[in-house]
């Protein structure tokens, strides 16, 4: 794991990397890092496939869904449940939402939500979601190839998730040039809305 911010914090938001990268990349470093500056405490953690490719080099798929439930549940597990926020990028944000109830954490952080997989936006991954008890912050991409916002307004969704939309992004939260926005401040947007989130949980 690696574990940015005070030991003293509030709460700790634990984010798991995306299905194609590690928990280090600039996304996860530009949320954990701003997380810490902030007064929280930020950890990461990569799931098996993801760290044995550090040591073998061997790009492999993601694990199956069960080797990706209980790596979290480890990790929940060894940072307790309480004050704790779950999260994480794309998969591993989804990953998290599907035990966040079960694992009775204080909340829910996912920064861009894959609501479809790619070019199966006639199954969407949202079941779990209409019921979902703990409260949550999604933060995604207006033009999400896996969720944007005009798909996304015609999904049924609990009460307890709020979504916040960053203009023009995509599923990196990147918008294009010409929106006149700029990479930085979308992600800043995006931080800025789980800081008011998680100062909600306290």
């Amino acid at each position: 794991m690696l574990i940015s911010g005070p030991k003293s914090a509030p709460l700790t938001v634990v984010l798991a990397h995306g299905a194609g990268a590690p928990m280090d990349t600039p996304f996860m470093s530009f949320f954990a890092e701003g997380l810490a500056k902030a007064g929280y405490r930020a950890a990461r953690f990569e799931f098996p496939y993801m760290a044995a490719r550090r040591t073998t080099g061997a790009k492999k798929p993601p694990d199956r869904q069960p080797v990706l439930l209980e790596t979290w549940r480890s990790a929940i597990a060894e940072l307790g449940s309480d004050r704790l926020v779950i999260g994480g990028k794309s998969m591993g944000g989804r990953m998290a939402s599907l035990i966040a109830d079960d694992a009775n954490v204080q909340g829910l952080v996912c920064l861009g939500y894959p609501f479809y997989g790619a070019g199966r936006k006639d199954k969407p991954r949202t079941e779990h979601l209409l019921s979902l008890k703990t409260r949550a912050l999604i933060c995604q991409g207006e033009r999400d190839p896996m969720g944007g916002r005009d798909s996304v307004s015609r999904l049924k969704l609990s009460r307890a998730i709020k979504v916040r939309w960053l203009p023009d992004g995509d599923h990196d939260l990147k918008p294009r040039r010409a929106s006149g926005r700029t990479h930085d401040e979308n992600l800043t947007d995006a931080l800025d809305a789980v800081c008011e989130f998680l100062a909600a949980l306290r």
